[in-house]
């Protein structure tokens, strides 16, 4: 079964980060994921996991901060237990407009992503809608991307990827050996759950996760990450998410 994790973005509005922590344990979590602001205070990230009997397997990181400084996350991953890196996000004033600039924005990611191979870290990009958004001479730039650093992996994050308007099966399908790691979120009907910005608790909303599971299936994808973008009760989403994982990871 794929190891269960959180994002832990999902909690951001909520309790500290060790309660937090403390609730997925006892909810019946395995791992973690971090983000980049966490990692301003790695010892209070490591206790919170250490203690809580929980790892973080995987992790996102700011683009600049790595090409910054990637001793950095070298190190902080040898202390964590982190094996996988993903960049989950451009900014939109920052992201290309054709399928030569995204291609270059996939070299890039590959550039920045050589330390840690060579340190034995795995280094991907996390998508959101706005790379399944054909450009204005018909490029896709989650496909430049790809294109562009054959070497980068893919946490794909299939809400997003519906709510880009594409097919997510067809992706996973096409790129079932770039695809390591997966972010498990829903979508609410439409005009429901406005107040969680139109999210809804995995297994609750419009996608079909017992056919996007047995999909997922043909992938490399090891981790499973749980994440809801608004919610307005965390522990809820976390439960909601356990209980889905439990019913379709075997």
């Amino acid at each position: 079964m794929p190891v269960l994790s959180y994002q832990l973005y999902s909690s951001r509005n909520f309790a500290g980060l060790e309660q937090t922590c403390a609730m997925l344990a006892q909810h019946g979590y395995e791992a973690v994921e971090p983000f980049g602001g966490l990692f301003d205070d790695p010892d209070t990230l490591l206790r919170a996991v250490e203690v809580n009997g929980l790892r973080a397997p995987s992790a996102h990181i700011n683009l600049t901060d790595l090409e910054s400084d990637p001793a950095r996350f070298v190190d902080l991953a040898a202390r964590l237990g982190i094996r996988t890196y993903y960049v989950p996000f451009v900014q939109p004033d920052q992201r290309p407009k054709d399928a030569a600039g995204w291609r270059e924005f996939g070299a890039r990611l590959s550039r920045a992503g050589a330390p840690l191979r060579a340190a034995g870290l795995g280094f991907g990009w996390h998508n959101h809608d706005f790379e399944f958004k054909a450009e204005a001479d018909g490029s896709v730039p989650m496909q430049a991307i790809l294109e562009g650093g054959p070497d980068i992996e893919w946490e794909a994050d299939i809400a997003w990827i519906a709510r880009g308007g594409a097919d997510p099966f067809e992706w996973l399908e096409r790129h079932a050996q770039r695809i390591t790691a997966a972010h498990v979120k829903d979508i609410a009907p439409e005009g429901e759950k406005l107040d969680e910005d139109g999210w809804a608790d995995p297994g609750t909303g419009t996608l079909d996760w017992a056919a996007l599971y047995k999909a997922l299936a043909n992938t490399r994808a090891e981790i499973f990450v749980m994440e809801h973008d608004n919610p307005s009760d965390d522990a809820r989403f976390a439960k909601a998410g356990v209980a889905l994982h439990a019913r379709l990871g075997a």
